[in-house]
């Protein structure tokens, strides 16, 4: 059941992925004032709402960890930030290939852009207390600050509402910011990119736990032979 399960998954990924590069390559529209380069966007978007969907499963794994002290938790909080961490480093790398042809620099510090890095910074330290805080004190040490850093999330979703700066705002009241044969596009690439995290999230999970199992019988082996 699991490995059909899985095997689903990866090839609902697979059949996501190329729906979405044929969907932005070959249907969505070529932007009139930047050209080709804007079809970064549909996967800078993607990789973006693939990374807060991952941090907001740390947030509530996290939660969850705290309130049981049950390992899955744990093991499905720490899968996600790794997938998170990856996700946002792409959301960094295809940022700034889409910002320098159309703004004429790499990097501004726009508030959109500095909250996003300060995002990769925060879940990549959850990563190091993870695992630089011996014990069981390390979880609970990293479900709070997982919980705590999540904060930074709404704030970089709404900072292009609350700061003027340059990042457009794509997504608008009443319609949206994109134009005709766009929105399909997005969608598609956004699904595709939720789908891929789903299957990075469950694999890493699942290695995870079966790390926790060898971890355990090492345990038990010294102990009995001691």
């Amino acid at each position: 059941m699991s490995k059909t399960f899985d095997t689903t998954l990866a090839i609902a990924a697979v059949g996501s992925i190329v729906t979405a590069l044929v969907a932005v390559f070959l249907f969505a529209p070529v932007e009139k004032t930047m050209g080709i380069v804007q079809k970064i966007f549909y996967f800078h978007l993607g990789s973006a709402a693939a990374a807060f969907l991952a941090f907001t499963t740390v947030f509530a794994a996290s939660v969850l960890f705290l309130v049981s002290r049950q390992a899955r938790w744990d093991i499905l909080a720490v899968s996600a930030a790794e997938a998170g961490v990856l996700f946002c480093t792409l959301v960094l790398v295809t940022g700034p290939l889409w910002a320098r042809p159309v703004w004429g620099h790499w990097w501004v510090w726009d508030p959109r852009l500095t909250t996003t890095l300060i995002l990769w910074f925060l879940y990549v330290g959850y990563l190091v207390i993870r695992q630089a805080v011996p014990g069981g004190r390390g979880e609970i040490a990293a479900a709070v600050y997982g919980i705590l850093a999540y904060a930074d999330v709404p704030i970089v979703y709404f900072s292009i509402r609350w700061w003027r700066g340059m990042h457009p705002q794509v997504i608008q009241k009443g319609g949206g910011g994109l134009a005709p044969g766009m929105a399909e596009p997005l969608l598609i690439s956004i699904t595709a990119f939720a789908v891929l995290l789903l299957v990075m999230i469950r694999e890493r999970a699942v290695l995870g736990n079966l790390e926790a199992r060898v971890e355990h019988l090492e345990q038990f082996v010294r102990e009995e032979y001691q």
